[in-house]
């Protein structure tokens, strides 16, 4: 048998990874990513070092463990070729920053949720999480599938950057309160911290909705400066330590049933790497993709049990009058914000487009599938 070198071994190694990694991005990503490669060849020997910037807490749970193995898929893929350095919310620049530190380059990656930068750019918030919208499989088959990669590169090609879905909450709790919400009444006056659309929804229903870092929620929450805060789903905020300082965890989550995360790249920075190297590091973000969205379903059941079982606090749903001028609330800031914003009226109608054929759809699949079982 012929002997094979260590040498020629690995630069095997490394072109069936590269090969593989093509074929994964081909096979899960829009068909217009392959547009980032550039006819750049890779230069023997270099090593990329690139910085992500998060808005999560260091080291923290799911989130922030799913950029760090990005990092490593990306830097064995790669044969140690493109080494990314992964730094939390507040470690590099502050958390909500995080798309201004890669637009301008100082940092390559971000990742965090594109409602965070609704100041900046509204229309992104489509790209999150929209009340009484589409769910995680819905919000991954729209981007991937359905037309939304492409406006979500459009609205952020100024800024010389490109979103990536990069994992999904599911659909969330509605929040931890320090008050009873037994009527639209009880809403007035309300501090609460929630970003995004649902906060502008909550804003019009007569709350002071804040958008707060994560790291600094429970701070807020248990001196007052907060009444009222949503977060994720139950493995997160028990992390977070919200039933120490909270009476009420109430649901459904109207206002995120489905947030995806991103993970956003510069574009101008992603276009100078070797063609495989772009591939590689595209498969690995959508790796993570699936990863987070499974880690959180996987254990959000068994932190919502403890959370019943230590018996602290109160588990309520909000009341169908609540829901239902939420869902009226939720239309009419929809309804302006389209008439307001060219590149939120383009979105809009093709979100909606989808979401009305993939409600159709679910009609005869889940919904019915879940009736029946639970039956």
């Amino acid at each position: 048998m012929e002997s094979i070198s260590r040498k020629k071994f690995l630069t095997k190694g490394t072109a069936a990874l590269a090969g593989a990694s093509v074929l994964s991005t081909w096979a899960c990503a829009p068909e217009d990513t392959a547009k980032t490669a550039t006819s750049i060849s890779a230069e023997p020997g270099k090593v990329y070092h690139w910085k992500m910037v998060t808005t999560w807490p260091p080291n923290f749970p799911i989130l922030g463990e799913g950029c760090k193995l990005m990092a490593d898929w990306v830097d064995k893929m790669s044969g140690g070729r493109l080494k990314i350095q992964v730094f939390g919310g507040g470690e590099l620049v502050p958390a909500l920053e995080s798309f201004d530190a890669v637009s301008n380059g100082s940092a390559e990656l971000g990742n965090g949720a594109a409602y965070y930068w609704a100041g900046k750019v509204p229309a992104a918030q489509f790209f999150s999480s929209v009340p009484f919208g589409m769910n995680a499989q819905q919000m991954n088959a729209w981007i991937i599938s359905g037309g939304g990669q492409a406006l979500w590169d459009k609205i952020y090609e100024p800024f010389d950057v490109r979103g990536f879905p990069s994992g999904n909450t599911g659909v969330q709790m509605g929040g931890w309160f320090n008050k009873e919400i037994n009527s639209v009444a009880d809403l007035q006056g309300l501090k609460m911290r929630i970003p995004g659309l649902g906060g502008l929804v909550m804003k019009e229903a007569g709350v002071t909705a804040m958008n707060v870092a994560g790291g600094e929620i429970y701070t807020n929450l248990e001196r007052g400066v907060l009444d009222a805060t949503e977060w994720i789903g139950p493995y997160h905020d028990y992390k977070m330590g919200f039933q120490k300082i909270a009476r009420y965890y109430y649901y459904p989550g109207w206002h995120e049933p489905g947030s995806t995360l991103e993970t956003i790249v510069n574009k101008s920075k992603l276009a100078s790497l070797p063609e495989d190297l772009q591939e590689i590091l595209i498969a690995a973000i959508y790796r993570q993709n699936l990863w987070t969205l499974s880690e959180i379903e996987a254990k959000n059941n068994e932190y919502l049990e403890k959370i019943i079982a230590e018996g602290e606090v109160e588990l309520r749903q909000f009341p169908q009058e609540v829901i239902s001028k939420l869902r009226e609330i939720t239309k009419q800031v929809l309804d302006r914000m389209v008439s307001e914003n060219a590149q939120a009226k383009e979105i809009y109608e093709s979100y909606s487009a989808f979401q009305a054929a993939a409600k159709k759809w679910a009609e005869y699949t889940e919904k019915i599938y879940y009736n029946v079982i639970s039956g």
